[in-house]
């Protein structure tokens, strides 16, 4: 089979009918080979139909990632996750083409890069105020974003999450809450507080003449958000935020940094560690083991509790140079 039909067959017949993939793991790999081919058509001067497997070795696969990270400047991470997306297309093509076996080895043997994992970023209380205050309330768009980000800090959603959010997936009334179908093909409900909950119905009150598949927080075409728009929306904010709250500057806040505020947030009001799992729809609570050291608060509150050593420890005193030469001799 040609490289071609190996790339064809890994996203219909591999991931979208064996595995069934979501359409965000299939939208991620596709991403993946888009830029891979791109990069082959600069480097090997042939069209995408053109590529047979062997231009795709190991040798090539590691000049692509380095040039993720120097050229893109792609992080570790996402240098790791494209690299997962090509060791899965060589699993496939070594159980499809088993005479290709052995440069399947060959870039299966690429190692993920190891990163230093830094603090995870959340806003504290008076930050989250004042990037809620920021948008204009006035306009249609300053509305949406405000309860979008309102609803965000609250119940910790990812951002695929919020942006694919329906009308219909929205419960108001007794026991207000949001249903949605996330990573690893997990539904999940999540509450909302009262205050939330009565500013969204506002928000969708406002868009009566919408169906029940109608996005909940749509783009000024009708369609859903993308997560370029919300990137957008949070810098924006971010940038009037800064103004009044001076802590918020020389910081990487990305919208994955709401949902650790939501995290956070539980953990300082006393909520479990296994509930916080559960809220943010964790596969295991070891995910949730970052938050623990995220805050140095609750290092501070453990740091109190301790008792302190009741042993006096002596002074330091010289000792004198004729003493000292007496018990020389």
């Amino acid at each position: 089979m040609t490289f071609q039909a190996l790339l064809q067959g890994f996203f219909v017949d591999r991931l979208a009918r064996q595995r069934q993939a979501s359409a965000h793991t299939i939208a991620a790999y596709r991403d993946t080979f888009r830029l891979l081919l791109r990069f082959a058509t600069a480097h090997l001067r042939k069209l995408p139909s053109q590529l047979a497997l062997e231009d795709i070795d190991a040798s090539f696969v590691t000049q692509y990632l380095e040039h993720l990270e120097r050229q893109r400047g792609s992080c570790a991470r996402t240098r790791n996750a494209r690299l997962a997306a090509i060791h899965s297309f060589f699993r496939y093509v070594a159980l499809t083409e088993p005479a290709h076996a052995h440069l399947c080895q060959r870039v299966l043997a690429i190692p993920s890069k190891r990163f230093e994992r830094g603090p995870v970023e959340f806003l504290a209380p008076d930050e989250a105020e004042a990037l809620l205050a920021a948008p204009d309330v006035a306009t249609w768009i300053g509305r949406r974003d405000r309860v979008f980000l309102l609803v965000a800090l609250q119940t910790g959603l990812r951002v695929s999450e919020l942006t694919s959010l329906h009308r219909e997936d929205v419960k108001l009334g007794t026991g207000a809450h949001v249903r949605t179908f996330g990573k690893g093909r997990k539904t999940r409900c999540t509450p909302l507080r009262r205050d939330v909950a009565r500013v969204l119905e506002a928000w969708l009150r406002e868009q009566q003449s919408a169906g029940p598949q109608h996005p909940v927080f749509p783009s000024i075409r009708g369609g859903p958000m993308s997560r370029d728009a919300v990137e957008g929306l949070l810098a924006k904010y971010l940038a009037a935020a800064r103004k009044v709250c001076p802590s918020l500057s020389g910081r990487n806040i990305t919208p994955h940094s709401l949902r650790h505020s939501a995290a956070m947030n539980l953990l300082r009001c006393g909520v479990d560690r296994s509930v916080i799992a559960l809220w943010l729809g964790h596969e295991s609570m070891e995910t949730t083991q970052i938050y623990l050291h995220a805050d140095m608060r609750l290092k501070e509150q453990a740091l109190a509790r301790t008792t302190g050593s009741h042993q006096t420890v002596p002074r330091y005193r010289p000792r004198d140079d004729l003493m000292a030469f007496l018990e020389g001799l």
